[in-house]
């Protein structure tokens, strides 16, 4: 005898208490996770296994009822770009056929459109300032069931101990993490980090059933020069049939070449057609990315063809809370494709069957049987508006809200914590001597995206050293090693803020993470230092002296303790501080700021040890001599 259901009844259940069907199970390579009752079991045997497998057979032949069925949707087939009609049957969270099936339980989907969940295929967690299981309860309304993400911030600052309280604090989690080792901790040799994570102290992490592969390679010289460690860890992964990720920020055909080389397959640095028409014909898939800075699915919507749309996927990389709660995360990017001119049907198979096929998921991306039933209640097709998601099968988000399992932060170890180890900083150490009849170097920031110019230009010099010009936009910045005591403090101009008063600071700064301020004067700079250093790494905005915003973030100076809510409720405090001293209004400051640490992507940046080029790929001098 079967229960019926109208989805919103569904909804109000799995509010009131999370239910349960029968027999979930959750498969990590080896391991088998079967929920009876609410009750966990783990089990590695043939015998669970096969029970199983009997289970799926005898539903799909119908021998048995599914669990579940769901009924009157309308379902997007992936394989064939088509809409489709049918029942869902859906046995221990996988689909096991599709037609005319009878269920213990019966879902009406009413008529909507059934698609499978999306999938992330390259997102730093971190960059939402929030932990794994606050991030599942942020993403998951937005129809992401599955992320492919990279611990690379984290790693930055504490190294194998955040990889492994990455790991710790996604597991069980009902948004499928899975992770690619970091790669280049640190990015270059021209920065410190707080640690570097040679081949060896990677290799014990492949053996982890959610690690699938080897993260961004953006040691571009390291690659192309053969360097020992470089290659270790490529062929670690190689050996391993595990898989390479790229990063191609401003490399050419011939670059490329070595990349794929190398066996490195992906890329999601493609800022015009051009790029990614480069990387496409030299077999790589490439990432349509949509993040806070980064902005490049409009730019590259028209690359997207019949011929080699399966080459395509989405990512968002980096994304800031705020922006995730508002836009969402992957529906954001098809909303954004399919204004762009990308055929819905091909633009939500890019979000599923492409970027499970890129990554290996051999169970993710289709609503068919033999894959896992996440799946997605879609109210209208082109607009991507989400109703319902489902996770193996079970109800977790509603109306834009999440209604899972209750979730609790990780509390995080004591390796993780206390990252901020800086000195009182002096007025001396933030000057910039130069001479006389001068012009600088100077960070020339490009609104919504990674990218920078290298601007020369004439700047205010007073008693023999720069002085930051309102008028002229031109800001001090200064980048300050916070891990290990060095004392290293890089200092540099930057324009494009549009700061009329004060300064910002910052803990998170790609890659490595060091202490990142800007500001129109030194006062101000100084204080929002030493507010970060007491509160063991944030954001703060500092105006005539006084801290108008901070949000603390003691987690490697990257996450926050705190429910998400709370967080967004800081950062919309910071926003407002923004607005009092002038900040700029047509791009995220804060995470422009975190950006231009990063010496990987063109053209200027700045680190502890200096203004970096690059084009020379060197650190380079701020004073440049008339001509």
């Amino acid at each position: 005898m079967s229960t019926h259901f109208g989805i919103d009844r569904i909804a109000d259940i799995a509010r009131s208490s999370f239910y349960s069907c029968q027999t979930l199970s959750v498969r990590f390579d080896t391991l088998e996770f079967f929920s009876f009752g609410g009750e966990l079991q783990v089990t590695t045997g043939h015998t669970e296994k096969e029970t199983a497998m009997k289970q799926w057979i005898a539903a799909a032949s119908k021998r048995e009822q599914a669990d579940i069925v769901i009924r009157n949707g309308r379902i997007v087939d992936v394989f064939q770009h088509e809409i489709r009609e049918g029942d869902i049957a859906i046995t221990n969270g996988r689909i096991v056929g599709i037609g005319e099936y009878e269920g213990k339980q019966i879902i009406d989907a009413e008529g909507r459109y059934i698609c499978p969940g999306f999938i992330d295929a390259h997102v730093h967690i971190e960059s939402s300032m929030v932990t794994p299981s606050e991030f599942a309860r942020v993403v998951l309304p937005h129809g992401v069931t599955s992320v492919i993400t990279d611990p690379h911030e984290i790693a930055n600052v504490s190294g194998t101990a955040g990889i492994q309280y990455m790991l710790d604090a996604s597991e069980g989690l009902p948004l499928d993490v899975y992770v690619m080792l970091p790669s280049c901790v640190p990015s270059t040799p021209y920065e410190h980090a707080g640690a570097v994570l040679q081949a060896v102290a990677l290799e014990p992490f492949y053996h982890h059933p959610r690690v699938l592969g080897l993260a961004e390679v953006m040691d571009y010289p390291s690659v192309h020069s053969g360097a020992p460690d470089m290659v270790r860890k490529l062929t670690d992964a190689y050996a391993r049939g595990k898989l390479i990720d790229g990063h191609g920020a401003g490399l050419n055909g011939e670059q490329i070449d070595v990349y794929r080389a190398a066996g490195i397959r992906t890329d999601h640095e493609c800022v015009s057609a051009e790029q990614a028409r480069e990387r496409l014909s030299r077999g790589m898939y490439v990432l349509l990315r949509e993040g806070s800075v980064a902005k490049d699915v409009r730019n590259l919507a028209s690359v997207v063809t019949p011929h080699n749309a399966r080459r395509c996927l989405f990512c968002t990389d980096d994304k800031h809370l705020d922006e995730l709660v508002q836009e969402g995360s992957i529906n954001w990017n098809i909303k954004l494709a399919i204004e762009s001119g990308i055929p819905a049907l091909t633009a939500i198979q890019m979000a599923t069957l492409n970027a499970a096929e890129c990554y290996g998921l051999d169970t993710k991306g289709a609503v068919a049987p033999g894959y896992d039933a996440d799946l997605l209640f879609l109210d209208q097709l082109d607009t991507v508006e989400i109703s319902h998601v489902f996770k193996a099968g079970k109800l977790v988000a509603s109306d834009r809200a999440y209604i899972g399992p209750k979730l609790t932060i990780t509390a995080p170890p004591s390796t993780v914590l206390n990252s901020v180890r800086l000195n009182h900083i002096q007025a001396e150490q933030l000057s910039i001597p130069l001479p006389e009849h001068s012009s600088c170097s100077i960070i020339g920031i490009q609104p919504n995206s990674l990218l920078t110019d290298h601007l020369v230009e004439e700047v205010t010099i007073i008693n023999g050293c720069f002085q930051p010009s309102i008028q002229a936009d031109q800001l001090k910045m200064a980048v300050l090693e916070r891990h290990q005591h060095t004392g290293h403090i890089g200092l540099g101009i930057v324009k494009g803020f549009g700061f009329s008063a004060g300064a910002i600071a910052s803990t998170v700064a790609h890659d490595s993470h060091n202490l990142v301020v800007a500001g129109t004067n030194d006062a101000d700079m100084l204080v929002a230092i030493d507010e970060l250093r007491q509160v063991d790494g944030g954001l703060t905005v500092v105006k005539n002296g006084v801290v108008l915003a901070t949000l603390p973030l003691p987690i490697a100076g990257l996450m926050a303790t705190q429910p998400y809510e709370e967080v967004l409720n800081q950062l919309e405090q910071l926003h407002h501080a923004l607005d009092q001293i002038g900040a700029s209004t047509d791009f995220h400051p804060f995470v422009t700021l975190s950006f231009l640490c990063l010496p990987v992507i063109p053209e200027l940046k700045l680190t502890d040890m200096g203004l970096f080029s690059f084009q020379s790929f060197s650190h380079i001098s701020i004073w440049q001599s008339r001509s």
